[in-house]
């Protein structure tokens, strides 16, 4: 029986561009593009979830906005529940702690990237927004 895994992603808006972060090598899904995040702890709201993730994965600290999508998707390993957020960052910039590189494009340029399959959903959306 595969596993569900419960995760959260950040859409980092500023200047009209946003954060795509991509992952690395040893991780699944290697290489593939993404909204940063990560999994919801237990007793965790997925909002504390996605500060959290953010302030360790990328060191910055953000302000979290309305959701965009909640996607299912089945992967080899499991079933990922991903919830996604516009956020804005509060304080400190974007580093490189768990992904390889990362971009910042305006909507209409996100389809250009090669995104995981959970996280196309919400590409799809914000680009229709």
């Amino acid at each position: 029986m595969k596993k569900h895994i419960y995760v959260v992603g950040a859409v980092i808006i500023e200047n009209e561009k946003i954060l795509c972060a991509q992952r690395g090598a040893t991780k699944a899904l290697a290489y593939k593009w993404e909204f940063p995040g990560g999994k919801i702890e237990d007793g965790e709201t997925p909002q504390a979830a996605l500060k959290r993730e953010i302030n360790e994965e990328m060191n910055c600290t953000i302000e979290i906005g309305e959701a965009i999508e909640t996607t299912v998707h089945e992967y080899d390993f499991g079933f990922v529940h991903l919830s996604t957020y516009y956020c804005h960052l509060i304080s400190g910039k974007p580093t490189l702690t768990e992904h390889v590189a990362i971009r910042w494009l305006p909507a209409h340029e996100l389809m250009s990237l090669d995104w995981a399959p959970a996280d196309i959903p919400a590409v799809e959306k914000i680009q229709r927004n």
